[in-house]
């Protein structure tokens, strides 16, 4: 197994906040997908529920899906969710 070095970045970061508010809301990755206005891939937002680093823009491509889909469901929120509030790097 080679040596890890401090310019390796590290990828798993564990569950994300994302997937604790998908379950607490009964959201699956299809939800999310098709609310997305934008491309957006199943892969891309189970990557983003385990914790595998996400460019900022997937990032907030998926936050972006994840308001839309709390409208349409009709769930009201306080206000709308951050990158920030849903990825915790």
């Amino acid at each position: 197994m080679p040596e890890e070095t401090t310019d390796t970045v590290e990828r798993n970061l564990g569950a994300q906040p994302l997937d604790a508010l998908m379950t607490e809301h009964s959201l699956d990755n299809h939800d999310i997908v098709a609310a997305c206005e934008e491309p957006l891939t199943h892969k891309a937002v189970q990557r983003g529920r385990k914790g595998r680093r996400l460019t900022t823009h997937m990032q907030r491509r998926i936050t972006a899906a994840m308001n839309k889909t709390m409208k349409v469901q009709g769930k009201a929120l306080e206000s709308e969710w951050k990158v920030s509030d849903l990825f915790t790097y």
